[in-house]
């Protein structure tokens, strides 16, 4: 009971929802949500579930105090994917605006920690 209390008054997760597409700027938008989550920054959770409308996912979404979606380029599918979901209260931010550019990008340490940098500033709220 302690626990339940304890997690009402903390507020929800942070959230850390990512591309996780075939190009090389989805697959450094996956690397950059598991590098936070280990970091501490936040949990990278699961697009798809909120896509399928799992019931579980849906609702720690809906609790989460903050949530942060990393789209690898335009076609911006974490968003799309919240917003159909009916989440709009979250920070966006896209891999190909941070000068890195799809089918050119590989998944390097660097380009992992460019786009690390970015959203750890982003989830500093």
């Amino acid at each position: 009971m302690g626990d339940s209390k304890e997690n009402i008054c903390a507020g929800g997760p942070t959230l850390i929802f990512a591309c996780s597409g075939a190009a090389d700027v989805g697959a450094i938008s996956d690397l950059a949500a598991r590098q936070l989550t280990s970091e501490g920054a936040g949990k990278m959770f699961c697009l798809a579930g909120i896509g399928g409308r799992v019931k579980g996912i849906m609702e720690t979404t809906q609790d989460a105090a903050h949530i942060l979606a990393i789209d690898g380029c335009s076609f911006d599918c974490v968003k799309l994917c919240l917003e159909e979901a009916r989440f709009t209260e979250y920070d966006h931010m896209r891999v190909t605006d941070l000068g890195l550019e799809k089918g050119k990008s590989p998944a390097t340490d660097e380009n992992i920690a460019t786009v690390v940098r970015t959203a750890g500033k982003k989830l500093a709220v």
